[in-house]
C-alpha cells in the first residue's frame, strides 16, 4: 500500500505542508505517525485533498467539506451529490449578494466621479461646492465593509479564523498583485491589528483594491478589510489576528 511523508505528499499533491498540517487539525486529511512521530498519509490522500481543493474553490465552508466527505466515504457519490446541491445553492445567493454590494459600491464610485470632473467653485470649499457628496446619506467617509465569506454570528470573526490559506500554486500571483497595489499607496500608518493605506483617489484604483480584497477574503478569511472612501481619499485598513502578523507584513507592509 502506497504511503506519502508530508513533504511527499505536500510535492505530489501541489499543498503546502503548513495546509496539511491544518487540514488534518481541522479533521479534513487523517494522518497516521510513525513510531518516530512522522506523520503519514494514505494512497488516497491525494484523491481526498483534490476533493477538498474542488470544494474549496466553490467557496464551501470547512466543516462543510468535512460533513461532504464523511457522506463521500460512504462510497455512494447520489448522496455526495445530494448533499453538495444545497451548499451550491446557498453559495448562489451569497455570491449575487456580494455582486449587488460591489455593483452599488462601483455607482457610488462613479457618482464620485462625476462629481469631482465637474467646474470646481472659486475659493474655499462649502456646503454647496460639491466636495461633500449630496448623493451620500452624510457627510464624512463612506465606509464599505466587504462582507464574509460565510455568515457567521460573532462580532469580530477573523479574530477566531484559523490563519491558514487555501490558494495553492496561486500563491506567489496573488502575493504579487499586492505588491503592486501597495505600491501604489501614498501613505502607510500602523493601526491596531494592522495597517492603513492612503491611495490616490480615482475609481479604477478604488475598484481594483475591493476586488482584491474580496478575492483575498475568500482564501484568508482571518484577514478584515474596511475600504473609506472620500471626496479627497481612498483609504484600505487591514487587521488580522496576532498569529497572523507575518502575512500581514509580507502583503501590506505591517510591523510583524
Amino acid at each position: 500500500m502506497t504511503s506519502y511523508r508530508i513533504s511527499q505528499l505536500a510535492e505530489r499533491s501541489g499543498v503546502p505542508a503548513t495546509t496539511l498540517r491544518f487540514y488534518e487539525d481541522a479533521g479534513l486529511l487523517p494522518a497516521d505517525r510513525t513510531p518516530s512521530g512522522y506523520r503519514v498519509y494514505g494512497e488516497d490522500a491525494v484523491e481526498r485533498l483534490a476533493f477538498i481543493s474542488s470544494a474549496k474553490l466553490l467557496g464551501l465552508a470547512l466543516e462543510e467539506i468535512r460533513e461532504l466527505l464523511e457522506v463521500r466515504e460512504e462510497g455512494v457519490c447520489a448522496s455526495v451529490r445530494t448533499r453538495m446541491l444545497p451548499l451550491v445553492t446557498d453559495r448562489i445567493s451569497e455570491t449575487d449578494g456580494r455582486i449587488a454590494e460591489l455593483r452599488a459600491f462601483s455607482a457610488h464610485l462613479t457618482g464620485v466621479h462625476a462629481e469631482l470632473s465637474g467646474p470646481a467653485p472659486e475659493g474655499a470649499c462649502g456646503p454647496d461646492c460639491g466636495c461633500a457628496m449630496t448623493s451620500t446619506p452624510a457627510a464624512g467617509p463612506v465606509p464599505i465593509t466587504l462582507s464574509p465569506t460565510r455568515p457567521v454570528q460573532a462580532a469580530e470573526p477573523w479574530r477566531d479564523t484559523p490563519v491558514a490559506c487555501t490558494l495553492g500554486a496561486e500563491l506567489g500571483e496573488r502575493t504579487e498583485q499586492w505588491q503592486q497595489l501597495v505600491g501604489k499607496a501614498e501613505q502607510r500608518e500602523e493601526i491596531d491589528d494592522g495597517v492603513r493605506l492612503s491611495f490616490p483617489v480615482g475609481a479604477e484604483l478604488a475598484g481594483e483594491v475591493a476586488a482584491l480584497a474580496a478575492a483575498e477574503q475568500g482564501c484568508c478569511a482571518f484577514f478584515d478589510f474596511t475600504l473609506h472612501l472620500t471626496p479627497t481619499a481612498l483609504q484600505l485598513e487591514v487587521r488580522a489576528p496576532e498569529s497572523a502578523a507575518g502575512m500581514l507584513a509580507d502583503l501590506f507592509g505591517a510591523t510583524a
